[in-house]
């Protein structure tokens, strides 16, 4: 059957354990293909069979203690979200200090009296009640469906050692036996932890809200013959845009008249302003610099270019790679093992012969300990903040374990037309006896006419030298020689030499030689002339992108060899991989069998990372390691890749590897910390080295050192 793939807005996950608790419930749910749950977005990715109950999978869901809804189409401000849990557990937090600190003092520094006791009782259960009751509540949803998380632990842990206390007392016990101050402390590092959680966390989920905040808020539309201010939400396709010098223009379109230069760098990354004129395509939230510009609405809301680069990244921060799903199934046994140690711990400390307060602090101490929050956090955030800090250079991640498998490239191959080149023919070359601007102007009003893409080349080319073309008279176009047509009273041949040949003209050999020369050079090279004899030649080149050889350069020094693979001839495409320092060269490869070149360097142990733009590209790019599609190309190459480059500028490829073995880093240091604290950490618990409040505040500093060090990917810089 057919399916669909639903967004949800999840709410109520404090840990990793909650991420994967959802998610095997949703993967049970009937019609679930596959379901994915983001912990550090707060969302789930659902693919499902077209027709399934929505109802049924939210019901199962509520069942074990949270709740979920689809999506709206904009994506909900998960960072204001964060901001907002952020300002709440500060509040809770000072509500906390301010009772736990004159109960830590009387403990501590306080006679040993009845009413010292009972004061303390007075001070901590607020504490225990009003700041933990967010640990609580969660813990008492999850045990009715015989499930635990983190917040299980943290509540077990403080009413633990609340309740004994308070049993003490009241049997008059309480010398000696009572550890209100271990609840309070604990409930309150814990939830001052949260805070800085949450602050971290909301930053590391900016990526999409900045883009989203690119898009212009008003648009001036043309309304019967008036321009009229409507909010940018509005405009429908068809309608008629006036986007002025320094505004931006509101949605998708095409150029109808004006001419402007438009600062795309927020969308592609391109710093050099893009000139537009009628018939150009123009991207919504872009900038126009310069020019008065009317634009008709191609594409609006949800189908623009900005809404599809923030649908890559949310899918992106979504996904998961290989090695979170192993984080996952650990944190999914980790909180019931932790709650047995408990046990054994008390137990243990019983059996040695220990008091009933030694082995209880030390049980409650293995409790806190434990929590596995840390682990849930190392992959997320630094994914989060990695696809992100992409987006803000102009590469597109398309899924988690890209990051992954970046790491590991050692050879890139690129495309050439398009990708090395700016895949624009231009005119490099007049060469003749006569006037060079006659010339040009007979040969180019004749190319020009002709619809050829050299012809435009020429048009170009004429135009940047000031030559004026006109419309010739009785056009005759023939296809794979040339073109003949009359202008200004001449009747102008130009082509292939024996096209030339074929209309009585002669054809000098020093001609030959030059086409020849130019040819080798990898130049395309036609003849023209009139009047008996050939009068010149004009040659046209593909034009190497200024970045090119940077890119190479900056990909060797990465420990990364590049290719190019082309179907151009072997003169051209060694002309352009000399230019741009490669030297592994594939030319005349048929569009097929650009595939076949992945698969043999993929045989003899390479890992292969593709560039190109093309349709021609897609299958290579799909074959590759990575596909990398270059966002200037076709829709079908960009589904095609893995990674999207924004712009055409070669340089991203080198950027794009260096990210992903940055995140990747980023990753392993944060799951090698993680999996290091909880190792080392228990057993110091379980043995009595570790007091309660001290494994309180260094579970909560865990968490939080994890998310700030994937915000340290904010700071990465080409």
């Amino acid at each position: 059957a057919p399916t669909e793939t639903i967004r949800f807005d999840v709410d109520g996950m404090t840990c990793a354990t909650c991420a994967v608790r959802i998610e095997r419930v949703l993967n049970r749910q009937e019609g679930v293909e596959h379901a994915s749950v983001n912990l550090a977005a707060t969302t789930a990715e659902v693919s499902l069979h077209e027709g399934t109950d929505l109802a049924s999978l939210i019901t199962a869901v509520e069942k074990i203690g949270y709740s979920i809804a689809p999506s709206e189409e904009t994506p909900r401000d998960v960072s204001e979200m964060y901001r907002e849990g952020e300002r709440a557990q500060w509040r809770l937090f000072w509500f906390a200090a301010a009772l736990t600190l004159p109960a830590f003092v009387l403990a501590m520094f306080g006679p040993q009296e009845l009413w010292s006791f009972w004061t303390q009782a007075a001070l901590t259960a607020p504490v225990l009640f009003v700041a933990g009751w967010q640990f609580h509540r969660v813990a008492f949803k999850l045990a009715r469906s015989f499930s635990a998380n983190m917040d299980t632990l943290v509540s077990l842990g403080s009413l633990a050692a609340f309740g004994y206390s308070l049993a003490a007392l009241v049997r008059g016990q309480a010398h000696g036996h009572i550890y209100f101050e271990t609840s309070a402390v604990i409930i309150t590092l814990i939830t001052l932890g949260r805070a800085f959680e949450a602050r971290a966390k909301g930053r590391a989920s900016l990526a999409v809200h900045k883009l989203l905040d690119l898009g212009a808020k008003e648009a001036r539309v043309v309304i019967d013959g008036e321009e009229v201010m409507v909010p940018a939400q509005n405009v429908a396709p068809g309608d008629l845009m006036v986007v002025l010098p320094g505004e931006k223009i509101p949605t998708d379109g095409t150029v109808e008249s004006g001419h402007g230069a438009v600062d795309e760098s927020m969308l592609t990354g391109e710093a050099v302003p893009v000139d537009r004129e009628p018939g150009d395509r123009v991207l919504g939230a872009t900038v126009n610099q310069s020019g008065r510009l009317v634009v008709r609405a191609t594409s609006v809301g949800a189908d623009t270019a900005l809404a599809g680069i923030v649908k890559m990244v949310e899918a992106a921060q979504g996904s998961k790679a290989d090695i979170q799903r192993l984080a996952d199934r650990i944190s999914s046994v980790f909180v019931p093992t932790v709650i047995v140690l408990a046990l054994i711990t008390v137990a243990g400390w019983l059996w040695a012969g220990a008091d009933v307060d030694r082995a209880f602090l030390n049980g409650v101490a293995v409790l806190i300990i434990a929590c596995p929050c840390a682990l849930g956090l190392a992959t997320p955030t630094a994914v989060m903040v990695g696809s992100g800090r992409g987006a803000d250079f102009g590469v597109l991640f398309k899924r988690a374990e890209v990051f992954e498998r970046a790491g590991a490239i050692d050879t890139v191959l690129f495309d050439k037309t398009g990708t090395l080149t700016t895949g624009a023919m231009r005119l490099a070359g007049v060469n003749t006896d006569e006037d060079p601007a006659r010339f040009l102007r007979l040969v180019g009003s004749v190319e020009a006419a002709s619809g050829h893409p050299l012809g435009k080349a020429v048009a170009l080319g004429a135009d940047e030298r000031g030559v004026d073309l006109v419309e010739p008279d009785g056009l005759e176009t023939m296809t794979g020689l040339g073109v003949v047509g009359t202008v200004d009273g001449t009747t102008v041949v130009a082509g292939k030499p024996d096209l030339l040949v074929s209309h009585g003209l002669k054809v000098e050999e020093r001609w030959i030689d030059e086409m020849a020369r130019l040819e080798n050079d990898g130049r395309t090279v036609f003849l023209a002339g009139w009047d008996g004899k050939a009068r010149g030649l004009l040659s046209i080149a593909d034009t190497v992108r200024p970045e090119s050889s940077a890119a190479v350069a900056r990909l060797a020094s990465q420990g990364v060899s590049s290719g190019m693979v082309t179907g151009d001839n072997a003169r051209t495409a060694e002309r352009i991989g000399s230019e741009v320092g490669i030297s592994r060269i594939w030319a005349g490869v048929m569009p097929g069998d650009k595939a076949e070149v992945v698969k043999e360097l993929q045989a003899q142990g390479d890992r292969v990372a593709f560039v190109g733009d093309g349709i021609n590209d897609a299958p290579a790019l799909t074959q590759a390691d990575i596909g990398l599609a270059v966002g200037t190309g076709t829709d079908v190459a960009l589904e095609a890749g893995d990674v999207v480059l924004l712009s055409g500028d070669p340089s991203l490829v080198p950027t794009a590897i260096g990210l992903a073995r940055r995140t990747l880093q980023i990753i392993k240091q944060n799951l090698f910390w993680a999996f290091a604290y909880n190792t080392a950490a228990i057993p110091l618990a379980a043995f009595g080295l570790l007091d309660p409040m001290i494994a309180a505040g260094a579970m909560a500093f865990s968490s939080v050192t994890v998310v700030f060090n994937a915000l340290r990917l904010r700071r990465f810089h080409p």
